[in-house]
C-alpha cells in the first residue's frame, strides 16, 4: 500500500533526510546485506527484448514507444526522468533499439544504457517526433501499427501520429505487461533482498520507539536503518491512533500514545527492486478489540496467501477475503468499516504495477507473478489494521518475501 509518498515526507519533516544530501544519515551498528547483490545483466535485458519483439510479431505490430520510467529501465537500463524534453525508446519488432534524446543529454544517458542500439538526438529547435517519424521510415515500419506504453504521454504520442499519419498508434500495454508481470530469478532475488532489508531495518527500530514520537521521528529511524543496510529508501508511511484508519493517512499531528495503534508501512529499493511492508502493533496494552481486528486481518492474509494459487484468477484472492471478513460484520464489499482497497497489487521495478488482487480480476495467476497481501481493516473514528507481506507464485504454490508475524505482541516475528 503507497500513494505519493512526497506528501507524507513533508508532513514527516524530511524523515531523516540530510539537509546536505538529501540522503538518510547512517545508523551505527548496521552493516550492508547487499554484498552478494548481482544486477540484471545484458544478457537478460537483450531476453526481454526478444521476449518483447515476439509478441509484438504474435499482434501484427511494428514497434513498441516507451518513455522514461521502469519500463525504459526494465528493456534498456536507461535511468531517466520525464521531462518537457522527450527521451523515448523505440523497439522495433526486428533488431536492436533506437534512444532518442536531446543533443545534450546524451551522454548523460549512454552511462546507464545497457543493451546495443542506436541513439539519435534532437536539438532545442527540432521535434524529437520527426526523429522517431523518419527512422520509422528508414526502417519501413511507418505505415505499421505502432504500440506505446500505457504510461506514454499524450503529447508523445499524438506528436507521433502526427508526424507518421500513416501510422496507427495503439496500446502496447499487452507487450509490456507479458513481460513485466513474470519475473525473472534474478529479479525475485533483488526484491527478496529489499524485502529482507525492511524487516530487518523494522527490527532495527521498533525498540527505539517512545512515547511522544511523531511520524517524522519513527521514519528518520526506519530510513537510516535502511539506508544503512544497504537499501535505497523508498517511502515510509508512519500512522498514529486514529490516523491508522485511513489507509493513505492523515496531515492532522500524530504522536505515540500508550495504548494506541501504531502502523508502519516501509519499502526500499535494491537495484531498483522493490519491497512493501507493513506492520501494526500497539504501544502499550492492546484493548481486546484492537486484538481481535489484529488476529481477523491476521487470518485474512493468510487467506488471500492460501488461495493464491497458480491457475486462479487474480480477483479470486479479494473475493475469498471479503467471503472471511463480511460475515464478520465488515463491508459489504468495499465499505467502512472494514476493507476499503484492494487485498493487493503486483510489485516489481514499480511499486504498483499490474495485475491486482482485486474483484472482477480475471487474470490467472502464473509462477513468477509478484503480489503484496495486505487485506487491512479500518474502523474509521477509532484505528486500523494493516499487514502487508509480498509473494511470489511458484508452480507449487505460493511463496513469502517476508513472513507474515505471528501475533500482536511479536510483529516483527
Amino acid at each position: 500500500m503507497r500513494a505519493d509518498r512526497r506528501q507524507f515526507l513533508s508532513l514527516a519533516g524530511g524523515a531523516g533526510l540530510t539537509l546536505a544530501t538529501g540522503l538518510p544519515s547512517l545508523a551505527q551498528g548496521l552493516t550492508p546485506m547487499t554484498g552478494g547483490v548481482v544486477p540484471i545483466s545484458k544478457a537478460e535485458r537483450l531476453a526481454r527484448i526478444a521476449k518483447a519483439q515476439g509478441l509484438m510479431k504474435a499482434q501484427g505490430l511494428s514497434a513498441l514507444v516507451v518513455e522514461p520510467g521502469a519500463t525504459l529501465t526494465y528493456f534498456t537500463g536507461v535511468r531517466w526522468n520525464r521531462s518537457e524534453r522527450v527521451t523515448a525508446a523505440i523497439i522495433p519488432v526486428e533488431g536492436e533499439a533506437l534512444i532518442v534524446t536531446p543533443h545534450f543529454e546524451e551522454p548523460s544517458v549512454r552511462e546507464t544504457l545497457a543493451v546495443p542500439g542506436e541513439v539519435r538526438v534532437w536539438q532545442e529547435d527540432e521535434n524529437p517526433a520527426a526523429v522517431v517519424a523518419a527512422w520509422l521510415k528508414e526502417r519501413k515500419l511507418a505505415a505499421g501499427k505502432i504500440a506505446v506504453e500505457e504510461t506514454v504521454r499524450f503529447f508523445v504520442s499524438d506528436g507521433l501520429a502526427r508526424l507518421a499519419p500513416d501510422a496507427t498508434i495503439v496500446s502496447g500495454a499487452r507487450v509490456v505487461r507479458g513481460c513485466r508481470m513474470i519475473k525473472s530469478p534474478a529479479e525475485i532475488a533483488l526484491m527478496q533482498t529489499a524485502s529482507d532489508i525492511t524487516i530487518a531495518a523494522y527490527r532495527h527500530t521498533w525498540p527505539k520507539i517512545e512515547r511522544g514520537m511523531t511520524p517524522g521521528d519513527i521514519g528518520a529511524i526506519m530510513n537510516r536503518a535502511t539506508a544503512s543496510l544497504g537499501g535505497k529508501p523508498e517511502f515510509e508511511l508512519i500512522l498514529l491512533g486514529e490516523a491508522s484508519a485511513y489507509p493513505h493517512g492523515s496531515g492532522k499531528p500524530q504522536g505515540v500514545r500508550d495504548g494506541e495503534v501504531v502502523l508502519m508501512d516501509c519499502g526500499c529499493t535494491v537495484e531498483g527492486y522493490q519491497s512493501d511492508i507493513s506492520r501494526t502493533f500497539v504501544f502499550g496494552e492492546p484493548t481486546k478489540k484492537q486484538r481481535l481486528v489484529w488476529d481477523q486481518v491476521h487470518r485474512g492474509q493468510q487467506i488471500a496467501f492460501e488461495t493464491a494459487q497458480v491457475g486462479v484468477a487474480a480477483g479470486a484472492v479479494d473475493d475469498a477475503v471479503r467471503a472471511y471478513y463480511e460475515p464478520l460484520g465488515y463491508g459489504p464489499r468495499y465499505r467502512l468499516p472494514g476493507l476499503s482497497h484492494r487485498t493487493g497489487h503486483g510489485i516489481g521495478l514499480d511499486g504498483h504495477e499490474p495485475v491486482n488482487f482485486v474483484h472482477g480480476e480475471a487474470t490467472k495467476l502464473a509462477p513468477g507473478m509478484c503480489l503484496s497481501d495486505e487485506p487491512g481493516l479500518y474502523i474509521p473514528g477509532e484505528f486500523g489494521v494493516r499487514l502487508e507481506d509480498c509473494l511470489h507464485v511458484t508452480a507449487s504454490g505460493p511463496k513469502w518475501f517476508s513472513v507474515p508475524p505471528p501475533s500482536l505482541d511479536k510483529p516483527f516475528g
